[in-house]
């Protein structure tokens, strides 16, 4: 006795091809909203002294760069992280030296 096996073909697609366009908007709206929040959280580390910014890694120059400098869109989280990757590289180089 044999058995055989059926094997189907699913053609169509498993998601579709592009979203709607109120799916895009929300997800755009989403984003933007994401955006600001992070402006107006990024804004509140100039209450912050030097030495308290200077302990996550930043300095006042960075967070003038990140929230004032930046156009309206860009996320100053991302640009504040940057600049915390890039003088952790140097941190401990200039402490060594020292």
């Amino acid at each position: 006795m044999r058995t055989t096996r059926i094997v189907e073909l699913d053609l169509a697609p498993s998601q579709p091809a592009s979203r709607s366009f109120y799916a895009t908007t929300i997800a755009f709206a989403g984003s933007i909203w994401r955006v600001l929040l992070n402006r107006w959280a990024s804004d509140r580390l100039n209450d912050l002294d030097d030495r308290q910014l200077d302990d996550i890694g930043l300095t006042r120059h960075d967070v003038f760069a990140a929230t004032h400098a930046s156009r309206l869109f860009d996320d100053p989280a991302a640009l504040l992280a940057e600049s915390a990757r890039r003088r952790a590289v140097t941190r401990f180089d200039r402490i060594r030296r020292n």
